[in-house]
């Protein structure tokens, strides 16, 4: 996971690259997460080669925005397996278990609107767009501050 935080094309639409300290944290945030709500970022492997290529999953959120606080779903994938389809695959998964196993009625996705793939995703797996607005954590990034946020509902 710290090779893939820390990778440039990976963290290009983040504020930030992470260090190997923010990824250790990240992980133990996230292992608490799990134990508290049953959900988190999860640690995805490929399954034919049983390769770590990253992380599919939901995260708690809460920003200074009308729609906050609120569920998030996101991905992280190591380059080489972008475009194969494991973040759709995974993050329709990932939807289905918080709205059908864990009574989860409305999950978010954000993303800079220059992130072009990850809004694709959103697409693909049947979120529908909620609203454009400021990002208050990336105001002193003109290429992100302009974010999307997309929604699935049940």
């Amino acid at each position: 996971m710290i090779d893939i935080s820390s990778n440039e094309r990976v963290m290009e639409f983040f504020s930030y690259i992470a260090t190997p300290d923010q990824t250790i944290a990240f992980i133990v945030r996230m292992k608490e997460m799990l134990s508290r709500t049953g959900f988190c970022y999860f640690a995805v492997d490929r399954l034919d080669t049983n390769e770590f290529i990253g992380f599919i999953g939901m995260c708690e959120q809460n920003f200074d925005v009308e729609f906050c606080p609120c569920i998030d779903i996101g991905w992280r994938l190591d380059p080489k397996h972008w475009g194969l389809g494991f973040a759709t695959e995974g993050a329709k998964a990932c939807l289905d278990y918080a709205h059908h196993e864990l009574g989860i009625k409305e999950v978010l996705s954000t993303a800079p609107e220059v992130k072009t793939k990850s809004i694709a995703v959103m697409k693909k797996i049947g979120m529908m767009k909620h609203v454009d607005f400021v990002h208050p954590r990336l105001v002193k990034d003109p290429n992100l501050i302009n974010c999307i946020c997309y929604s699935s509902s049940i």
